[in-house]
């Protein structure tokens, strides 16, 4: 593997909480398909991992509560005949997953006033391009 992948700032993936399956992948390969077992999956006890901060791990669980298994995060990737690379995504994926649901909540957006000079000015040009179309009306032609 390519090193540590790092979650967000100094935390990242404990490499000896990381369980990885292999299998047969499906798709184009010809003969050595048969033969090798190049699809990954990668699993993650979130639940029971020590590596996260409290707050992290708590965000996570949330966020990722549809994916988990007994709190186990699985991630797979088949997409290359490599099993090196398959298993290069699947880290990457994970890393990137626990990334996103870690992530602190945005900011609430503050409503922005809109200043009364502005307001005043968009309703005298209503009432102006009002009267402009008044007067083209021939009401008064006589």
């Amino acid at each position: 593997m390519s090193g540590p992948y790092v979650i967000r700032g100094s935390v990242a993936l404990p490499e000896a909480e990381l369980v990885w399956r292999f299998s047969r992948s499906s798709g184009p390969g010809g003969q050595h398909v048969n033969t090798s077992d190049s699809q990954v999956e990668l699993r993650f006890d979130l639940g029971g991992t020590q590596a996260l901060p409290p707050v992290w791990k708590e965000r996570a669980l949330e966020r990722l509560a549809g994916r988990l298994v007994d709190g186990v995060l699985s991630v797979r990737a088949s997409e290359h005949r490599s099993q090196w690379r398959n298993r290069e995504t699947a880290a990457v994926r994970m890393a990137t997953l626990l990334a996103q649901a870690t992530a602190p909540p945005p900011k609430p957006r503050r409503k922005s006033r809109i200043p009364r000079g502005i307001n005043e000015r968009r309703l005298r040009e209503k009432k102006q391009r009002g009267e402009t179309k008044r007067g083209r009306s021939g009401r008064d032609w006589t």
